[in-house]
């Protein structure tokens, strides 16, 4: 499987840290693709028209994009249980959306700033943003007791939304709002896939 990515995307980093909680990382070849909406990766759009990451290219099934199509299959080929089964799926699927709407959040209010001159960049659409991210913390720090037992894939996307936040939000303060939130991600930040993950660039 040949995984083009950037070491920064907290899309790539969810898609890495299933592959090492599966146990998958090392059948993993990383391709840097550094893109964005102006000046998008020739070599990645050669495999995703939309020019986006994460990209997996594998044997049986084409070339996958977005994170949650390749989160799934990777679960399939690792043989996982990241989603639960049956009915219990939903909660789980859930509470993945609300973390990967949080990281949409967030790229936003960063792409606001990077891709805008000064005189144009929308302060009131940072925050807004800003504030869609924050109320998802806000969410999961009331129902902290649903992250508890074994690794799901709801987990590994919170885990990868609240490190981007850290890493491209580090005023944001989230920890002294969401205090019971930031006990769990402590506790979780100490796993070895987490670790291996470490946002860079």
């Amino acid at each position: 499987m040949k995984l083009f990515y950037a070491a920064a995307s907290p899309y790539v980093r969810k898609v890495m840290i299933t592959a090492h909680e599966l146990g998958l990382a090392d059948r993993i070849e990383t391709v840097t693709a550094p893109t964005s909406p102006l000046d998008p990766n020739a070599d990645l759009l050669a495999v995703n028209p939309v020019g986006k990451i994460p990209a997996l290219v594998t044997e049986d099934a084409g070339t996958l994009f977005d994170s949650r199509v390749i989160c799934r299959y990777l679960n399939h080929v690792g043989g996982g249980s990241l989603y639960g089964s049956g009915a219990g799926e939903y909660p789980i699927i859930g509470r993945e959306a609300l973390a990967e709407g949080m990281i949409d959040a967030m790229l936003l209010a960063v792409y606001e700033r990077r891709l805008r001159s000064e005189d144009m960049v929308s302060e009131p659409w940072v925050i807004g943003q800003m504030a869609k991210a924050k109320r998802g913390m806000a969410d999961f720090d009331h129902r902290v007791g649903e992250l508890g037992g074994d690794v799901t894939i709801d987990k590994i996307a919170l885990g990868a939304a609240l490190g981007y936040a850290d890493f491209r939000h580090g005023n944001l303060g989230w920890r002294a709002d969401c205090p019971k939130l930031a006990d769990w991600y402590e506790a979780f930040l100490e796993r070895p896939s987490m670790q291996a993950t470490m946002p860079s660039g």
